[in-house]
């Protein structure tokens, strides 16, 4: 289920960017989350951000399953 994320809760499995407050994320029914629609990687330099489609979508195209969890 898609949801926005109420406080930081550390590292995306998938792109290892930091899951911050009000991210957009996906919740799956094994209470593991992902970054979900369009996210932007916060650079180390300046206030830059880059925009690219959600983690756990492109996982999605090519997976079935959580990728902490491929046996659920």
């Amino acid at each position: 289920s898609e949801d926005v994320l109420s406080k930081d809760a550390g590292e995306c499995a998938i792109c290892l960017e930091e899951l911050q407050q009000g991210d957009t994320i996906a919740r799956l029914p094994c209470l593991c989350i992902y970054h979900k629609g369009q996210v932007f990687l916060r650079m180390h330099t300046k206030f830059q951000k880059v925009a690219f489609i959600g983690c756990i979508d492109e996982w999605f195209e090519v997976n079935r399953s959580c990728p902490e969890h491929p046996s659920d």
